[in-house]
């Protein structure tokens, strides 16, 4: 919840920003790709950090880094000041992934690990859904500056809480026993493990999976206005609707996740129904009045996936190295949110809304596709990794 609660605080308050420091919006969207830029490649090399010292330590560091940083965009007095405030935030969050997964995997009984990820999952979405309403809400009766800084406190005091609840957590790294990584060999042997061809799979599937998502996310609104003539309300509604859709099939993949082995199949089908819903939007063959419920179809697809895609991943990867490995696959997400802005836009802005559903339908099933190579055994890990 708190990293997703921070890849979001600062983008409700670019037009505030826009006025207090007489900058573009392309320089805001600048902002967004520092972030997800660093956190793309911080991200692979906080799973080895996470593996070698424990992924609770590591949480902690990253969690402190990136509500300080958020806290030091409140002193800010111009927009180059904004630019470290991004790459540090981005830093912080790269540890999330590899921290959270290491924690989970080793501390939730495996009959129920589907609904850990569900649950997970479910309150990064909340995260997302606080930020704007905190951020601009205190914004708006405080000012910017103190909005950011009770937003730094906040998660200040979820790392005490994760303090104070060190016990409830297993370190992953005692099931591989005493052989943890230590040396250079080890760092050798567990890069060429990330270069095996199910983890190189599960990197493309989260670029692929956040091109699609993010892109949908940040411009459904106005694709939805230009090809449907819609009215904001309405498109906003089937925003709504994608995002509420995604919540509810997150929730219910948990419990199909835990019942079912073959979550090769839940991954695949659920992605290519996603695509479908996608293509309906695209060739604007329902009514108006119903794109909002075929958006939280497709959203419900989409959300259905998520822990069994996990698990899947878990699935491939050897004892000991899910700080690693997690770490490698979801900068892959990250990277996919990078790149985004840039693609979805263009498209855009060339007059062509059908080509962002179309395009992202067609990154669903190249998603679907990369499920294929993760249907595979645990393997040990190399000697040292």
């Amino acid at each position: 919840m708190t990293s997703h609660f921070f890849s979001l605080a600062l983008p409700p308050l670019f037009p505030v920003f826009r006025e207090e420091f007489d900058a573009p919006y392309v320089a805001f969207g600048l902002l967004i790709t520092l972030f997800y830029s660093t956190s793309a490649i911080g991200q692979a090399s906080a799973g080895f950090l996470v593996d070698r010292v424990g992924a609770l330590r590591v949480l902690l560091a990253g969690l402190v880094l990136e509500a300080g940083a958020v806290g030091l965009g409140a002193f800010a007095t111009s927009y180059g000041a904004l630019v470290p405030v991004a790459v540090l935030a981005g830093l912080g969050n790269s540890v999330f992934h590899p921290a959270d997964y290491a924690i989970l995997n080793a501390s939730v009984d495996a009959r129920r690990l589907g609904r850990g990820y569900g649950a997970h999952g479910i309150c990064g979405n909340v995260g997302w859904a606080i930020a704007p309403v905190f951020v601009v809400g205190l914004g708006s009766l405080f000012g910017w500056r103190a909005a950011l800084l009770a937003a730094s406190g906040a998660g200040l005091c979820v790392a005490l809480l994760l303090a104070a609840q060190r016990h409830a957590f297993r370190d992953h790294r005692e099931a591989a026993g005493a052989g943890a990584p230590r040396a250079g060999a080890a760092r050798a042997n567990g890069a060429r493990l990330l270069l095996t061809a199910p983890l190189l799979s599960a990197f493309a599937y989260f670029a692929f999976l956040a091109t699609a998502q993010v892109g949908l996310q940040t411009f459904m609104v106005s694709a939805l206005v230009a090809l449907y003539q819609a009215p904001l309300a309405a498109a906003t509604g089937a925003l709504t609707g994608f995002l509420l859709g995604g919540s509810a099939g997150i929730l219910t993949g948990g419990v199909v996740a835990d019942r079912t082995p073959r979550h090769d199949l839940v991954a695949v089908g659920g992605m290519l129904a996603c695509g479908a819903f996608t293509l309906v939007v695209a060739g604007a063959a329902a009514p108006l009045a119903l794109v909002a419920g075929v958006t939280a179809c497709a959203g419900f697809s989409m959300g259905l996936t998520a822990p069994s895609r996990d698990l899947l991943i878990r699935g491939v990867t050897p004892t000991g190295a899910s700080g690693k490995v997690f770490g490698f696959v979801y900068s892959g997400l990250d990277l996919g949110s990078s790149t985004t802005p840039l693609v979805f836009g263009w498209l855009l802005d060339r007059g062509e809304p059908r080509a962002v559903f179309v395009v992202a339908a067609v990154l669903m099933a190249a998603t679907a596709a990369t499920v294929v190579p993760l249907r595979r055994p645990r393997v040990a890990a190399p000697a040292g990794s």
